[in-house]
């Protein structure tokens, strides 16, 4: 793997692309309606505070697996005033992807239960055809954000460093989605029949319990195993940067991949079920499983300076979380052939003048096409010769 890094270093990808050259919205949080046409070049969004440049980024991700942006409540996302009757999903996201074998057309929404005409599920199309799991958005487009709320991630509690993780780490391991929610599953029905069991000293339901610490070791290592794998790549992948941003180290640290750095999978899934079935007495103690792939964290330190992320000014925090995020770009472009789109919301705001060049550069290296929000078209001087710019305004997108 560092072979390959090491070869592709500063080289842009060209062999593949992914680019978004049509976006249609309906219904989606400020947009009753939206078309905008692009090309292959990045895309800069401009406007004023509350406009709705942010909202035109979340409705890109819904194009990849997942909650989007704001791990939004689906049905939260349709616009305020949309009209009970009006028929039809309660919000849709279009869009045309140009690739070097065709266009895709790839579609979501939310729609109301046909059957029951109450409560709501998620609909998935590709090119014109109904698909069943929105994981199939996954082999067609990746993409990764950065959005102001995230500047706070090293200060955070662990949860929200992991599922800043696993979000990269589903990129390239499909099952990681599913893995995540079967042992989020199985952990929080083990709960609840630890908690409601009555049996001063034993439990009384001992064989569903026991398959519920199965599927929770089972699922927990392979979910250890995929975080410790994409870690390794990351770190190597950072070896790409131009310089600007600091070189990083990331690594996941918890009981399960401690545990697999000295023995196989099998037996680290052996050692973590009969862990599980010690402790439940202290598990229902205290309301939830006190080991697991639940319990891990992410630590990030900045090398140049050997601190951790936590530690860091504000500004050195913000530097680490690019550089992450380009990484992680540089990384789907080698293993996957192509590069992922990069939602990049108020970016440059607080990045003097040599990085916001070095971060323009960056982009065009990787060959992603990125979508950029900002309030301040001079922000972007530089950078404006080689991306397409929009100005966002009352729920539409005029060309600047």
């Amino acid at each position: 793997m560092q072979v390959a890094l090491a070869n592709s270093r500063g080289n842009a990808i060209h062999q593949q692309y992914r680019a978004l050259v049509k976006l249609s919205l309906s219904d989606f949080r400020c947009y009753q309606s939206l078309r905008l046409e692009a090309d292959r070049r990045p895309v800069v969004l401009i406007g004023c505070n509350g406009v709705g440049k942010t909202n035109l980024l979340e409705a890109i991700s819904f194009l990849a697996p997942g909650r989007g942006l704001r791990r939004a409540v689906l049905g939260d996302v349709t616009r305020c005033d949309r009209k009970a009757t009006e028929h039809g999903p309660l919000w849709a996201v279009a869009a045309t992807l140009e690739t070097p074998n065709g266009q895709l057309e790839v579609a979501t929404g939310y729609e109301m239960d046909p059957e029951t005409d109450v409560g709501g599920r998620r609909i998935v199309r590709l090119n014109g055809a109904n698909v069943k799991n929105q994981a199939s958005l996954d082999e067609v487009c990746a993409a990764i954000w950065l959005v102001p709320d995230m500047d706070r991630l090293f200060v955070d509690g662990p949860s929200t460093r992991r599922r800043f993780l696993d979000r990269m780490v589903s990129t390239f391991d499909i099952s990681h989605n599913v893995q995540l929610n079967n042992y989020e599953k199985a952990t929080r029905e083990r709960t609840r029949l630890l908690r409601e069991d009555n049996s001063a000293s034993q439990f009384s339901d001992v064989g569903w319990i026991d398959a519920l610490e199965h599927r929770m070791a089972e699922n927990g290592v392979a979910i250890a195993a995929a975080r410790k794998s994409y870690v390794k790549k990351l770190n190597a992948a950072f070896q790409l940067s131009t310089g600007c941003f600091p070189e990083a180290r990331v690594d996941i640290v918890g009981d399960l991949e401690l545990w697999l750095e000295k023995s196989s999978a099998l037996e680290v899934e052996d050692k973590f079920r009969g862990a599980l079935s010690a402790s439940r007495q202290l598990d229902r103690d205290a309301g939830r499983a006190l080991l697991g792939a639940h319990r891990s964290d992410v630590e990030v330190m900045y090398l140049p300076k050997k601190r951790q992320a936590a530690v860091c000014s504000t500004g050195e925090q913000k530097a680490l979380l690019i550089s992450i995020i380009l990484a992680h770009a540089r990384l789907v472009s080698l293993e996957r052939g192509w590069p992922p789109l990069l939602l990049l919301d108020e970016i440059v705001a607080h990045l003097d003048l040599d990085k916001r060049a070095a971060l323009f550069a960056e982009i065009c290296a990787i060959g992603a096409q990125s979508w950029m929000t900002g309030t301040d078209l001079n922000l972007f001087e530089g950078f404006l010769g080689r991306a397409q710019t929009f100005r966002i305004d009352a729920g539409k997108a005029h060309s600047i």
